[in-house]
């Protein structure tokens, strides 16, 4: 580790993973399901903060510090960091990381993952090692299946299990507003209400989006085969849905992931606004908004 990287510290934006569709296509013998979504990384999410330090010390601090019930050595960044050394082959670096949690957990955005994948790629820079892209792809899979797509935070696709990816089309300026209701939704839960898992891919992706409006019509011919299942399972979903869908702003509103986050898509000038009324009339909602990427 060079003098000059060790002495400042490396602080990231780990963006929330939207998934704008979540297609379930089959499900292995192991009882992994197939998928085929589009994921894209608005400029929204938690805060990574890597410090030398004479040891390995993690603090998490932030609106949802709390809601993280793991033992500190279950924690993803922790994990991220000891795996990293055993790749890399090279000391467990002395760190004081800070993880800044804004965004819910198990909220269906990601975090946990973003925050892992993040922590992957400050540590290239900090430490000066990298890895090639085939050992960091691996090592961001044994964290995580959907840690790899978080890497690049741009729009990707995600295949398989979510080990497979391919770069996503090029998206119109536009804002985004996340909100959820502050309710937890189990992912097993959802999968297992699920009633089928053998369901069609998403139509031809283009190779880009001109317009929201353009953007908001092919999201129209797609899914999230998860929606139902978790709205039949929280009600709470499908109140955040019909508040976005009655906003004239919002272009097209849909869940992310396994939930219990939705997000609606707008004008980005209208972003601000959007939060704002829906935050008056429901202050107990997470409600965040900001550019799409």
């Amino acid at each position: 580790m060079s003098v000059a990287s060790a002495a400042r510290p490396r602080v990231e934006l780990a963006r929330a993973k939207v998934n704008l569709t979540l297609h379930v296509t089959g499900r292995r013998s192991d009882g992994y399901h197939l998928l085929d979504s589009l994921v894209v990384f608005p400029q929204i999410g938690d805060r990574i903060s890597l410090q030398e330090a004479s040891g390995l010390d993690l603090r998490i601090e932030g609106p949802f510090a709390r809601d993280l019930h793991a033992p500190a050595g279950d924690n993803l960044v922790l994990k991220a960091i000891t795996s990293f050394s055993a790749s890399a082959r090279i000391p467990l670096p002395g760190l004081l990381v800070t993880l800044t949690k804004r965004l819910p957990v198990a909220s269906g955005v990601g975090g946990g993952s973003s925050d892992a994948a993040t922590t992957l790629r400050l540590l290239e820079d900090f430490t000066g090692t990298y890895l090639s892209e085939e050992e960091l792809h691996a090592l961001a899979l044994s964290l995580g299946a959907d840690v790899p797509v978080c890497l690049v935070p741009e729009p990707q696709v995600m295949r398989g299990i979510g080990e497979l990816i391919s770069s996503g089309p090029e998206l119109p300026a536009c804002g985004i507003v996340l909100v959820n209701p502050k309710v937890s939704v189990s992912t097993p839960d959802v999968f297992k209400a699920l009633t089928s898992c053998d369901n069609a891919p998403m139509p031809l992706l283009p190779e880009g989006f001109d317009t929201l409006g353009q953007l908001a019509a092919y999201l129209e011919s797609c899914r999230n085969d998860l929606q139902a299942p978790a709205v039949g399972l929280e009600p709470q979903i499908g109140a955040v849905l019909s508040a976005l869908q009655e906003d004239r702003r919002v272009e097209f509103a849909r869940m992310s992931g396994s939930g219990a986050t939705c997000f609606g898509l707008c004008e980005l000038a209208h972003a601000m606004e959007i939060e704002r009324s829906l935050r008056e009339a429901h202050p107990q909602w997470w409600i965040a908004s900001g550019p799409l990427a």
